[in-house]
């Protein structure tokens, strides 16, 4: 193993992920991409929140949110991986989820993932979809799974 991908969000179950890719790189010499991945949906959110808040002439673009979300997973990084002594690099993005963390797993040449999944019912992954499940099947490498 030479480089894993782990997904972060904020949850404690994503700084459990990060600890146990943290654990695994250590022990292998692997290098470490975390990820956190901003959807249209929380950005349209986000666009309208920051807009408020910022002066009227300026507005929250798609760089924004991919700066953000960056800073997010640096901040999660540095917190989670103290006390590993892993190389590891932070990575923001907007988009589908699932989309852009295979993306990133191939642009980065990762063959580790690890990421949290939620708990739900075969109907609830046919009718919204499930980004874990899409994952685990387009991924052509090791899948590491944390439900909360």
């Amino acid at each position: 193993m030479e480089r894993v991908l782990a997904v972060v969000d904020p949850s404690e179950t994503s700084k459990k992920v990060v600890r146990e890719a943290g654990s695994l790189a250590e022990q292998m010499d692997a290098e470490m991409v975390l990820i956190h991945v901003t959807t249209e949906d929380e950005y349209k959110a986000r666009r309208g929140t920051m807009e408020t808040l910022l002066n009227s002439s300026r507005s929250y673009t798609h760089d924004d949110a991919r700066e953000g979300a960056t800073k997010f997973a640096q901040d999660l990084g540095r917190e989670v991986l103290a006390d590993f002594e892993v190389e590891y690099r932070a990575v923001g993005s907007l988009g589908d989820k699932a989309t852009e963390v295979l993306d990133a797993a191939v642009e980065n040449e990762c063959d580790h993932i690890f990421l949290s999944g939620r708990q739900r019912s075969p109907t609830g992954k046919a009718i919204f979809g499930d980004t874990t499940q899409r994952v685990i099947l387009e991924f052509d490498g090791f899948v590491t799974v944390t439900t909360r």
